[in-house]
């Protein structure tokens, strides 16, 4: 299974859902975004880290990240590695005395746990290909800001594949608009519509 190594490009509340949060993932070596919607809770725990904040007490990730270090362990990486009826699944894959462990956590959690241990952050191909949208303006650089992406006068949503298009479009607009309720009901349209070939 290839996967592609990602970075944190940022948190914001979601106003459709009280209490939870979007944080945005952003390939490193590419422009697709991943939108993963987190708790309150985890979401702080991120935060703070990426701000340089220490708590007066160890958060459970503060924790679970000393429990590796004191047992001669290294967290290598987190793998988000499915998207199951709209839930992501992660696994932290650690090194103990040269034998590597893989172990099932929520996407959030081996987030902030990767953050504190400056492990590496991987997507899966799969999820990136189901989930990830890349926004307009990254999409052609030479297209003007706000310009459609095709042209419904000279090309007519008949096919499948521009229907898929139109789709990706509307999930963009509601991602960067921050309705990621409509985001993901976007998103399970498409992949419905890709899985049909």
């Amino acid at each position: 299974m290839g996967s592609v190594e990602c970075e944190i490009l940022g948190m914001s509340t979601n106003p459709s859902s009280a209490g939870a949060y979007a944080l945005l993932l952003k390939e490193i070596f590419g422009n697709r975004r991943l939108p993963i919607i987190i708790g309150q809770a985890e979401a702080q725990a991120i935060a703070l880290e990426l701000e340089g904040i220490k708590p007066p007490r160890p958060l459970s990730h503060d924790l679970m990240k000393s429990i590796i270090d004191n047992l001669g362990g290294t967290l290598l990486r987190v793998l988000i590695n499915e998207l199951r009826e709209n839930t992501y699944y992660a696994q932290l894959v650690i090194d103990l005395s040269s034998l590597n462990i893989e172990i099932d956590a929520r996407p959030s959690d081996a987030i902030a746990l990767a953050i504190r241990a400056q492990a590496p952050i991987y997507v899966a191909d799969s999820v990136m290909d189901s989930a990830s949208f890349i926004p307009a303006t990254e999409q052609n650089p030479f297209m003007p800001e706000g310009e459609e992406t095709f042209n419904p006068e000279v090309e007519p949503l008949k096919t499948k594949e521009a229907k898929i298009a139109s789709l990706q479009e509307k999930l963009r607009t509601a991602i960067e608009n921050e309705d990621y309720e409509r985001a993901v009901v976007l998103r399970d349209e498409i992949k419905k519509m890709s899985m049909n070939n």
